[in-house]
């Protein structure tokens, strides 16, 4: 029986005339999951790119929703700031229409000599707070009618206009920039009805006066020159 020697390593067979490089093994070829690696690359780059175009489009969604929410609210905005201003001129106004009939009493009180003392100065003041308000007081003697901001309360006839006029302002008018609280109550007076036409009539008339006139005193003359050569007998003589 034959023993193995401890530390003795077999090694494997080597044919004859073979070279020690080919006892190692040799390096095993490209598989074909290396091979197919440039495929995998190229479909992952596609998926990459389709995402990167998901997430564009998504994007350009998103912005256009942020700039049209951006708009309705800048819409909002102005439209509340509108509506705010709106509504501050028509409570304005509704206070100042309570307060003209303390106005007209003095005005009144002042064309009668009535505004003096404390009274004056506490008008004054009064006058002075509605002007900042924004009232304004229109109406004026000689001024064409206009129906939008007058209000004829009297009419008559004068020879000496050319058109509807105010004549006399009856209560003056107010407003508030373009907003008329209360028209002025005025009293007009039209042209005289035929006033015009009756002049040139009366020119007319007159105007062959004068060849008639002419006419008739030569007549006159004529018959005078007649008479004296009848009486003088010259005619009858011949």
């Amino acid at each position: 029986m034959t023993e193995e020697t401890p530390g003795f390593d077999e090694k494997p067979d080597v044919p004859s005339g073979a070279t020690p490089d080919d006892a190692e093994p040799k390096a095993a070829a490209p598989s074909s999951e290396e091979g197919a690696a440039p495929a995998g690359d190229a479909s992952d780059n596609a998926g990459l790119v389709a995402q990167l175009d998901q997430v564009r489009t998504a994007l350009n969604e998103r912005t256009a929703d942020l700039q049209r929410l951006q708009a309705e609210y800048q819409n909002y905005r102005r439209r509340v700031e509108r509506d705010r201003v709106a509504v501050k001129e028509v409570a304005v106004a509704n206070l100042l229409s309570e307060l003209l009939p303390v106005v007209d009493d003095i005005g009144r009180a002042r064309e009668h000599g009535e505004l003096v003392g404390g009274f004056k100065s506490v008008a004054e003041s009064l006058e002075t707070v509605i002007a900042k308000m924004g009232l304004q007081q229109f109406g004026k003697e000689g001024e064409p009618f206009d129906p939008t901001i007058h209000e004829a309360l009297m009419h008559s006839y004068a020879p000496d206009v050319t058109e509807t006029t105010c004549v006399a302002i009856l209560q003056p008018g107010y407003r508030i920039g373009e907003r008329t609280i209360r028209p002025a109550r005025v009293a007009v007076a039209e042209p005289q009805p035929g006033a015009q036409g009756a002049k040139p009539a009366e020119e007319n008339t007159e105007a062959p006066a004068d060849p008639a006139e002419s006419d008739g005193s030569t007549g006159n003359t004529g018959n005078a020159g007649n008479t004296g050569n009848k009486e003088s007998g010259g005619p009858d003589e011949g």
